[in-house]
């Protein structure tokens, strides 16, 4: 039972881990010279690598082993990042991912895993390290490709040009209980992968701990991240590796390795804090480089030296220039000594303030992850259903107060009402994730598709931090890939047609989020060639959606577009031209009680507007009363509440419009939609709404107050009742229907530009 827990946690972080791995390798395609993104990539892939080693997935360990391997010549200088490698990192994640789902609970292979895609993958790698097309770089004869391995080749070359290392590594238990040797010991199969290791002393059961010999042709660094993941409480030190000189072995017989002296600088790794100790001024030989941390959030030493004062900008980037006009493989700390531009102490100093920052890093790296667990998504709707319970007993309790008006009974009721409402809203806030997470996904999608169609096309984001409820974005990745295959295949032109118009060859889409109120505004921005509403108008009368002298506003006309059926394509092909897919977008974005708008100028470009609320859970509402029968109004699209008398009412004509403070504002009475029994009042209350840039108002009786709404689903007999998008339970225990203000809107729109 504990292996299969331990199995899907690794595949959970895994996906995550692929999810990051694909963003990262999209934006190294545009930025190849990023180190930092190569040593994400490289960190993922090695977490990957030892996670499934560790839990029995060694073919994704073997697999994974084969990409982290390059990545790893990359950061070492060896090899250079180009569109081939990026594209046969794609793949390769593409294959792990792969892997990981054919993966059952019974059986660690991959059954279902294609052998042969995998082969091409390590054998387009293997040509690529090697420097040669894949065309010019097959196998032997009789020589299978996976015979071979990357990892073999390219540790082959690595070792021709890389000196070996030893490092002394002291493992020292640091609490007062136990510490499971196992769960440390797993840790030394990784670096046997490094090279030789050599156990000199093992005392874990009198807190001595471990001490260990390690040569290898790997960096510091590299040894270092070995023990990134090690949960035990136990205090890792490595100090900096001594040469060891390379020496041909007698068969039988292993080459001998001095042990490194313990007295030279060492750096401390803890479980939570790293401290690393700094050497003293003057200055030591080991500078370090622009690329010495993987932490991306470190600065760089020219940054450091800059922001102290001790160098000037104009020094820095000459310094830098030099460096790569000469192909300069020194670090730039070393560079600026020995040109005199900084004394040694300086450059001391800058490391010290490195250290200092990465250590702030790695601790908050380690606190964010000691501080946050994986939950059930079935555990969270369970626990957003007892709240929304809770909210209804409590709503029953305050009524019942109310009426037996005990005043200490009043003082509970309210603190329980204050209690129930920060529970709700903390609740609905675990289920809140940045809309960021479902964005990252289409810059896969726009890559693959623009290629395809033989298109230049850019994806840009903003507002990735806007949170929305779990579900809603789930379910909002289908309409949004849709919407962003249409832009692909209809919006964005071809190179050559663009330029012949005066743009730029590549076409940009901007996938943009906000909050707006209770409400998330999604935009999707292009520059293409925009819609004509004269052509939809024809194809509309062609698939007899419309008449020939049916009138319509250009926002109408572009709505078509959501009718089944409807396309504008001259011919069907793997993206478009088959009429289906907007009215699916349209149906799904109605589901989430969401609306959805166009905006289009010809040539000029298009912008899809997507309003969706925050949660479909528990929401703030306006009661209000219309006879015996109540419902509910969202707050979130309330702006005010008038009287309703008969001197704002023009009597002139037979539509419904009210003046408002200078302003004609369209209504609808409740009493009259649902058919309510009995007689206006004297004096109605109107509520006036805002949806999609209109206002209206909606009349009834009485207007009640606010109302904690937990949004309960109508039966399928009701779910298709115009104005109605659910019903809530009040605290007596009676039904409340939640108005739908957006379909109201379109309809009290709609009567009132038919009727002029």
């Amino acid at each position: 039972m504990s292996d299969d827990l331990n199995r899907q946690i690794f595949k959970e972080e895994a996906y995550d881990l692929l999810r990051e791995l694909e963003g990262a390798l999209l934006e190294l395609e545009e930025a190849p010279e990023d180190m930092d993104l190569v040593n994400q990539i490289f960190r993922a892939l090695h977490t990957i690598k030892g996670s499934g080693s560790m839990f029995g997935f060694e073919d994704i360990a073997n697999f994974t082993h084969e990409l982290e391997t390059v990545f790893d010549m990359v950061r070492n200088g060896d090899i250079h990042v180009t569109p081939v490698l990026c594209s046969l990192s794609l793949q390769a994640r593409d294959q792990i991912r792969s892997m990981l789902e054919s993966e059952d609970e019974d059986n660690v292979d991959a059954d279902g895993v294609d052998s042969g895609a995998m082969e091409a993958i390590l054998q387009g790698l293997k040509d690529f390290v090697a420097g040669t097309d894949e065309s010019e770089a097959g196998p032997e004869e009789g020589e299978d490709a996976s015979d071979v391995s990357v990892a073999e080749e390219s540790e082959e070359v690595s070792k021709e040009q890389t000196n070996l290392v030893q490092y002394a590594i002291t493992l020292t238990p640091t609490g007062e209980g136990e510490v499971d040797a196992t769960s440390v010991e797993t840790f030394f199969e990784e670096l046997e992968i490094l090279g030789e290791l050599e156990t000199l002393s093992r005392h874990a059961d009198t807190k001595a701990g471990w001490e260990l010999a390690l040569t290898t042709d790997a960096n510091k660094e590299n040894v270092e991240d070995v023990f990134l993941f090690l949960s035990a409480d136990v205090k890792v030190t490595v100090a900096d590796g001594k040469p060891v000189e390379r020496t041909e072995s007698v068969a039988g017989e292993e080459p001998e390795a001095e042990v490194t002296d313990k007295s030279t600088v060492v750096k401390t790794i803890e479980p939570v804090q790293v401290s690393p100790t700094i050497p003293p001024a003057p200055l030591v030989s080991s500078f370090v480089g622009d690329d010495h941390f993987d932490h991306s959030e470190v600065p760089k030493i020219g940054e450091i030296l800059v922001e102290s004062g001790d160098l000037s900008e104009a020094d820095l980037h000459a310094a830098l220039k030099r460096q790569k006009d000469k192909d300069d493989d020194k670090p730039l700390g070393q560079i600026l000594a020995e040109e005199g531009k900084i004394a040694p102490e300086g450059i001391s100093k800058a490391v010290k303030k490195q250290g200092e920052v990465k250590e702030q890093e790695v601790h908050k790296k380690r606190q964010e992850a000691l501080s946050s667990i994986r939950v059930a998504a079935d555990k969270l709707d369970y626990l957003v259903d007892l709240v929304g319970e809770l909210v209804i007993v409590q709503a029953q309790i305050t009524q019942v107060v109310s009426e037996r008006k005990d005043p200490a009974m009043t003082l509970l009721a309210e603190e329980l009402e204050r209690l129930s409402d920060e529970l709700r809203d903390s609740t609905l806030g675990i289920r809140m994730l940045p809309i960021g997470t479902s964005f990252s996904k289409f810059r896969r999608l726009v890559r693959d598709l623009s290629a395809d169609l033989g298109k230049q096309i850019g994806l840009s984001t903003s507002g990735a931090e806007t949170e929305l409820d779990k579900t809603v974005i789930e379910r909002l990745g289908d309409p949004l890939v849709h919407l962003l295959r249409n832009s692909i295949g209809h919006g964005i032109e071809l190179p050559e047609v663009r330029e012949a118009n005066g743009k730029p060859p590549q076409g940009n889409i901007l996938l943009s989020a906000e909050h707006s109120g209770g409400e998330v505004l999604i935009r999707i921005t292009d520059d293409g060639k925009g819609m004509s509403s004269e052509m939809i108008r024809e194809k509309g009368i062609e698939r007899g959606l419309i008449a020939k002298d049916t009138e319509l506003t250009e926002k109408e006309l572009l709505k078509l577009i959501f009718e089944p059926g409807f396309s504008t394509a001259k011919e069907v092909t793997n993206v478009s031209g088959r009429g289906v897919g907007m009215d699916v977008v349209k149906r799904a974005i109605d589901s989430l009680r969401g609306t959805i708008d166009i905006d289009s100028k010809p040539g000029t470009g298009t912008t899809i507007t997507i309003r969706l609320p925050l949660t479909l859970a528990i929401i703030d509402g306006l009661q209000v009363q219309v006879g015996d029968e109540f419902y509910v109004i969202p707050l979130s699209l309330v702006e005010e509440c008038v009287e309703l008398v008969s001197s704002d009412v023009d009597d002139d004509t037979d539509q419904k419009i009210l003046h408002l403070r200078g302003e004609i504002v369209p209504y609808i009475h409740i009493r009259e939609w649902f058919e309510v029994e009995g007689d206006n009042p004297p004096i109605e209350q109107i509520v006036i709404t805002g949806v999609e840039g209109s206002r209206i108002g909606i009349v009834v009786d009485t207007v009640i107050g606010e109302h904690q709404t937990v949004i309960k689903s109508l039966g399928r007999v009701y779910k298709d009742v115009e104005g109605i998008s659910g019903a809530t339970i009040k605290g007596d225990g009676s039904i409340a229907l939640i108005l739908d203000v957006p379909s109201l809107v379109r309809r009290v729109i709609s009567d009132s530009q038919k009727s002029f």
